[in-house]
């Protein structure tokens, strides 16, 4: 075979090959990319919103014992960790005088022995209401009108792992303000819980808002345009992506109950890695807290 011929077969050869590497490489680029988007399906759920706020394990009545004057006690009628009732003689002096309990309680801190003599001003012992306990909270004054005197709360203790409930005793009529910003004290009365100890770190939390068997959504999926309206992305006609206006409700921090725009039950997409900066839920019942300083 000759050289020129040689050479022709070898340029149609590699051709040949160019083209099928060329069509291949089209093949590839006008193939469509996969859409970069997840789908959820809406659901119809409940959704509960809480204030929460933050104190320590107080009781609600302790009762001081002092001398009053210079006296010496001829008789200490309790012993340490003797049970009360309001109008019990604990002290009695060698003048005739009674010292008694003003409340119901434990006695404890007892710092005194028979035949002393005590100056004026001196704790003698305490008595203390183990079985009415309560936390007192600070509360902002833009949430203090969503609480009411008996609200049911839930109130978690740390360390021992355990919820108890509660409900809000009562709330002052005067506010504090603190780094200008107002608070209200609230009192969260707890049920009676042989394993609370004053003392104890607790977090309280009071319903806020509540509803149920609404059509929900998580809150990646929801998109805002340029003035901050939120929407949803669904599948439109020929495989194209459309944007839906919604109406938004409450939020519990995940979870978004949408009041309009939506039914359950339909698919909706987003973006795989969905921006959570800016979002605004602005009336959704995302919730201040409020906390001990």
């Amino acid at each position: 075979m000759s050289k020129k011929r040689k050479s022709k077969i070898k340029w149609i050869v590699t051709g040949v090959i160019a083209a099928v590497v060329a069509g291949v490489a089209i093949t590839i680029f006008l193939k469509p990319a996969p859409l970069p988007y997840e789908s959820v399906v809406a659901k119809t759920g409940d959704i509960t919103t809480y204030y929460s706020f933050s104190g320590n394990v107080e009781t609600k009545d302790r009762q001081t014992v002092t001398s009053e004057k210079i006296m010496q006690v001829s008789e200490i009628k309790v012993k340490e960790g003797d049970i009360v009732e309001e109008g019990t003689v604990l002290i009695k002096t060698t003048s005739g005088d009674e010292i008694k309990s003003k409340i119901s309680g434990e006695v404890v801190n007892l710092n005194v022995e028979e035949k002393a003599q005590v100056m004026a001003g001196i704790k003698l012992l305490e008595v203390v209401d183990y079985d009415n306990l309560e936390i007192k909270v600070k509360v902002d004054e833009y949430d203090i009108a969503s609480l009411d005197k008996g609200k049911d709360a839930s109130i978690k203790i740390g360390a021992i792992n355990k919820e108890i409930k509660g409900n809000i005793g009562s709330i002052a009529k005067e506010g504090q303000i603190i780094n200008g910003v107002t608070f209200f004290t609230a009192t969260i009365d707890l049920e009676k819980d042989e394993s609370v100890r004053i003392g104890m770190s607790a977090e309280v939390k009071v319903i806020s808002n509540k509803v149920g068997g609404v059509v929900t959504l998580p809150m990646t999926a929801i998109q805002f345009d340029e003035n901050n309206k939120p929407y949803v992305l669904k599948n439109g006609e020929n495989d194209t992506v459309i944007n839906a206006e919604i109406v938004t409700g409450i939020n519990d921090g995940t979870t978004v109950e949408v009041k309009s725009g939506l039914v359950s039950e339909e698919t909706i997409l987003y973006a795989k890695a969905a921006p959570t900066v800016g979002m605004d839920f602005s009336g959704g019942g995302m919730n201040r807290t409020g906390g001990e300083d």
